[in-house]
């Protein structure tokens, strides 16, 4: 199965989805944001369709590990997706956090030696950001053969 990947900020939530055996990530779309609910939703119909079991969220700490005002933000956009699961009856859907400390930074280093204009940047920075969370899951939880 599937995993999605996403990277929730107030604008935008950049979105990816794994490779059926789950070994690689690829960026799917930047969402903008309209209302949590509707987002919230949007991301529902993208985990239908691609056939995901797992929802890797990207959450945004401190260097010091305590949380930020966007780690509650992250906190609520969650709690969301759980209510919205449990009212349509989805069930059997894993929602974990990953760590996206410097996922942005990262994203934007790959953006600029893949030599990316400025404009263009800020159109697929939060997708790419969502790449380097959900390859950072599946790398931490690959079983070798």
């Amino acid at each position: 199965m599937r995993k999605i990947g996403l990277d929730v900020g107030d604008k935008t939530v950049g979105i990816a989805v794994s490779d059926p055996l789950g070994m690689t990530a690829q960026g799917i779309m930047t969402l903008e944001r309209v209302g949590i609910r509707k987002d919230t939703g949007k991301i529902l119909d993208m985990v239908k369709e691609y056939e995901c079991d797992t929802i890797v969220i990207g959450l945004n700490k401190k260097l010091d590990g305590t949380d930020s005002p966007q780690t509650e933000k992250v906190y609520e956009f969650r709690t969301m997706l759980e209510n919205k699961m449990r009212s349509t009856g989805m069930k059997g859907i894993e929602i974990v956090w990953q760590d996206e400390r410097f996922t942005t930074a990262m994203a934007e280093r790959v953006l600029i030696d893949a030599d990316v204009s400025r404009k263009d940047r800020k159109k697929v920075i939060d997708k790419q950001a969502a790449v380097i969370i959900l390859q950072s899951y599946l790398d931490s939880h690959r079983t070798i053969l």
